[in-house]
C-alpha cells in the first residue's frame, strides 16, 4: 500500500495540482486508514464495503464530527478510484458508502454598525496604525481568506485602477477595492510599507513590525486586539470579516454570481449560504416583484 499511496500523492501534487494544505489533508486521512487496515490485518486491495462500514463506525466511536468522518471518505475514495483506474484493484469498496450528513453551520457575521466600529479602532498616526487600517479595511472590501492576503505581493495590487489580483491554488481573480480600503491602501504603502520593510526585495504587500511578510498568526491577532480595542463581544477572525463581506453585499442588492466570483466559490451552493441573512426588506421587494415567488 505504502508504494501506491506514493503514486496517488504524486498524482495529486503533480497532476492535480492540489494545494499543500489539501495534499497534507490527503496524507493524513489515508495513513491513518492504512493504520487502521494494518491493526486489522486487511490489505489494501482485499478491502470490502462491509470493511469501510466497520473503519466508519470506528471513526464514530472515536468522537469524529461528521465534517471530518465525510472528509476521510473522500480521501479514501479518490484513493481506490485512482488504483482501479490504474488496474490495481477490481471493484471500488467505497462505492455505495454514504458519507453522514453534515449540517451547514451559519456563519458568524458582523452588523454594518459593528464592522464600521471595528474599522475605526486603528489610528493612523504610527506606522502600524497606518498598516493596520489598510489590512482591516481591505479584508472587509475584498472578502478575502486570511491565507490569500498575507500571500499578496506589491505587483498583485493595482492602485492606479483600485483592483487586486487573487491567486488561489491554480485559479486567479480579480476584485474590485472601495474607495475607503483604496485611501487606507495608498496611505499604507506611500507612507508607511516603505519604511517597515529592511530589504529591497521584499515582495510581501503586508509585512510585520520587522519588514517580513505577515503571517496568519500575527493577522489574527492584529483582529484580536482591535475587536478587543472596540468592546465587541462576538468571536471576530479574518472569515468573519469575510462572511460579512458577502452577507453586505447581497443585503444591498449585490448579484449571487457576482459574489461567488470575487470569494472564489467554486460551486454556487457555498455562496447561497448567505441568503438566510437577506433582511425582511429585501426579501418582500423579491415576493412582490418576482412573478412566481
Amino acid at each position: 500500500m505504502e508504494r501506491q499511496l506514493k503514486y496517488f500523492f504524486d498524482f495529486l501534487e503533480n497532476e492535480k495540482k492540489l494545494s499543500e494544505n489539501t495534499l497534507q489533508s490527503y496524507k493524513r486521512d489515508l495513513k491513518q486508514f492504512r493504520r487502521y487496515l494494518e491493526a486489522c490485518e486487511l490489505h489494501y486491495n482485499r478491502v470490502k464495503e462491509e470493511d469501510m462500514k466497520d473503519y466508519i463506525r470506528e471513526l464514530q466511536e472515536e468522537g469524529k464530527k461528521p465534517s471530518s468522518i465525510s472528509r476521510c471518505i473522500a480521501s479514501i475514495r479518490s484513493f481506490y478510484q485512482f488504483i482501479l483506474k490504474n488496474k490495481k484493484i477490481k471493484i471500488d469498496p467505497t462505492q455505495n458508502i454514504q458519507s453522514p450528513k453534515v449540517e451547514k453551520r451559519v456563519p458568524s457575521i458582523l452588523t454594518s454598525k459593528e464592522v464600521e466600529l471595528l474599522l475605526d479602532q486603528p489610528k493612523d498616526i504610527d506606522l502600524k496604525g497606518i498598516r493596520d487600517k489598510a489590512m482591516l479595511e481591505f479584508a472587509y472590501a475584498t472578502g478575502m481568506r486570511v491565507t490569500e492576503i498575507v500571500s499578496l505581493n506589491m505587483e498583485d495590487v493595482n492602485l492606479e485602477e483600485g483592483y487586486v489580483t487573487c491567486k488561489h491554488d491554480t485559479k486567479q481573480r480579480n476584485i474590485p477595492l472601495g474607495n475607503m480600503s483604496l485611501k487606507a491602501l495608498k496611505e499604507y504603502v506611500d507612507e508607511a510599507r516603505d519604511i517597515l520593510v529592511k530589504t529591497a526585495d521584499e515582495e510581501a504587500l503586508f509585512v510585520n513590525i520587522n519588514g517580513s511578510r505577515l503571517t496568519r498568526q500575527g493577522f489574527w491577532k492584529i483582529i484580536k486586539y482591535y475587536k478587543e480595542q472596540a468592546h465587541i463581544t462576538k468571536d471576530i477572525t479574518p472569515h468573519v470579516l469575510r462572511h460579512s463581506f458577502a452577507t453586505h453585499l447581497l443585503q444591498n442588492g449585490a448579484d449571487l454570481k457576482a459574489i461567488q466570483n470575487m470569494l472564489g466559490h467554486s460551486d454556487i451552493s457555498s455562496t447561497q449560504v448567505y441568503m438566510q441573512f437577506q433582511d425582511d426588506g429585501l426579501k418582500n421587494v423579491y415576493r412582490k416583484a418576482h412573478p412566481r415567488a
